[in-house]
């Protein structure tokens, strides 16, 4: 039988790329959600903070993609805390109600942000988020090692790079942190069909870029991503498309997040 997945935030910039792609590979049966419904492109309406739709919305899935995310990055009391931490909350005690195997969580790089620019950063290495945004994917991180070693959830953190949907890359910190919609897809297959035994992870996701932030060879031993692009591959069409790269290099890796 498929493994039926629900996967939240369908409509934004990562979980469509993602939905389309997985549907693509025809071997998933997939609930598509977000927080309105779009019926042209088959995705159904959401709110994460209701607690009771999330539950109905998790019975009999195999495993919950949560990309959902408001978009306000600093209104910590108004949007942060209310909608994304809640939201997070009521996908893992929905996962624990309906049984639910397993939560992929898009996470960022911005868990991250305040590591100096030229240190490789491995997921082991302590949080240091570079704002409120980055903090609030710490604690959804947090969430999911909770409900691994209290309920057996396996829990997967996608901390996400640069994704700008089918364009290259805009700038020079991008050009080190990207991942093409291809390595994204292939990424959150692997998160899916990675082995069971593992019960919590947290990882980097972006592509084989020759400049990386992130050492993430392992991957392929651990659950079997190999990346297929590099952004290097994309500087010229970059350079062409927008004029040349923005300089947002600073010395963290948070780039403009982590302006004082």
């Amino acid at each position: 039988m498929k493994k039926k997945l629900l996967i939240t935030g369908a409509s934004g910039t990562v979980g469509w790329s993602v939905t389309q792609k997985l549907r693509e590979t025809g071997q998933y049966d997939i609930v598509a959600t977000d927080l309105e419904a779009d019926e042209e492109r088959g995705i159904t309406a959401l709110d994460m903070t209701n607690a009771d739709a999330i539950r109905d919305a998790a019975r009999e899935i195999d495993t919950i993609l949560h990309i959902g995310w408001a978009t306000d990055h600093e209104d910590f009391l108004g949007i942060v805390l209310p909608v994304n931490v809640t939201g997070a909350y009521h996908i893992y005690e929905a996962a624990r109600e309906c049984g639910v195997r397993r939560v992929v969580f898009a996470s960022s790089n911005h868990a991250t942000g305040f590591y100096s620019s030229d240190k490789h950063v491995g997921p082991e290495d302590p949080y240091r988020p570079d704002s409120f945004y980055g903090l609030s994917k710490c604690y959804i991180e947090l969430l999911g090692r909770l409900y691994a070693d209290k309920h057996d959830i396996s829990s997967i953190n996608v901390r996400i790079g640069n994704y700008p949907g089918d364009r290259p890359p805009a700038s020079k910190r991008a050009m080190k942190i990207w991942i093409s919609e291809r390595d994204l897809a292939a990424l959150f297959g692997c998160c899916i069909e990675a082995d069971p035994s593992i019960d919590f992870l947290s990882l980097y996701g972006t592509s084989a870029n020759s400049h990386n932030y992130y050492d993430i060879g392992y991957l392929k031993d651990l659950i079997g991503y190999v990346p297929q692009d590099d952004a290097e591959a994309l500087r010229e069409e970059a350079e062409r498309l927008y004029g040349g790269l923005e300089n947002d290099e600073m010395p963290m890796q948070g780039g403009g997040h982590t302006k004082r």
